[in-house]
């Protein structure tokens, strides 16, 4: 099974700052405390880099802290066991993000649905919907707020690849984000 949605196509090549960063599936586990950690380390770094471009550094921060956190949250949050990777790079003033994480068979339909509404409505009309629904139930969690508010807000290019893992079971995740930093 392989499946795509929204832009999934990375354009920084390999003359661009780049860092990755896995979390080994093991005894430290994973939280949602290494997420903001992770995201304030990466924006940190990518944030001094980019005002070497003479790009706004609070600015660029503040946006790949967001993006960063948001979209390894949700890997950390729906991960099957396996490792959970983070690739950045910065070319151009583009800051691009790929998060590669294991998803169970089972969350896939439901995950999908979610994915293919926030691809082809309105990010805006949609931030609104879902916000009036959160706020009529306080229980939602899956709601995609973080997602659109990155397309809204940031002006964010979203993307996500579905691939087979090589040792069957669960299924790769590949989710990925371009963000412009001017």
């Amino acid at each position: 099974m392989s499946m795509s949605f929204g832009e999934t196509a990375q354009t920084n090549g390999t003359d661009c700052f780049a860092i990755s960063v896995v979390f080994k599936e093991g005894k430290l586990g994973r939280s949602w405390k290494q997420a903001g950690t992770t995201s304030e380390f990466l924006g940190e770094i990518v944030a001094t880099q980019s005002a070497r471009s003479g790009l706004v550094y609070s600015e660029a921060r503040h946006a790949i802290i967001y993006l960063v956190n948001e979209l390894l949250e949700n890997a950390i949050k729906f991960c099957s066991p396996g490792d959970v990777e983070v690739r950045c790079s910065l070319a151009n003033s583009t800051f691009e993000l790929a998060v590669i994480n294991m998803i169970s068979p089972e969350r896939i339909p439901g995950l999908q649905m979610l994915i293919e509404e926030l691809t082809t409505r309105d990010p805006g009309d949609l931030l609104l919907e879902r916000i009036e629904a959160n706020a009529a139930d306080e229980t939602s969690s899956a709601s995609g707020l973080g997602i659109l508010t990155l397309m809204n807000d940031y002006g964010a290019r979203m993307g996500w690849h579905f691939s087979d893992a090589p040792t069957g079971g669960a299924s790769v995740l590949r989710t990925q984000a371009s963000l412009s930093l001017t």
